[in-house]
């Protein structure tokens, strides 16, 4: 019997530069996953229209909320996606990404 190697985890930062077109459709459609998320408001300090509301009046957390990062590793054979963290900024690039 072949015997599996153990899974080597590894750490894969990335910097995504992106241009946004219709800010309107990105928080609309942070909106939408945000009413469709199935959570209970009853547990949360908000509820759904405020949420939804701090998602339209600010487009970086709204796409960072719909940001997949999970599909960065999408069809790359022996690749598992195990978790991670994605985030919007606007403003100059921090020190760690330098532009190009």
């Amino acid at each position: 019997m072949d015997e599996q190697p153990e899974p080597v985890i590894l750490h894969l930062y990335c910097r995504v530069d992106v241009v946004v077109t219709d800010p309107a459709a990105v928080t609309g459609h942070a909106v939408a996953d945000l009413r469709s998320a199935g959570i209970d408001w009853s547990t949360e300090e908000d509820d759904l229209d405020t949420a939804a509301e701090e998602l339209r009046r600010d487009l970086t957390v709204s796409l960072g909320s719909v940001a997949d990062i999970s599909r960065l590793v999408d069809n790359i054979p022996g690749v598992e996606f195990r978790g991670g963290h994605c985030w919007a900024e606007s403003g100059p690039v921090r020190e760690a990404f330098p532009a190009r």
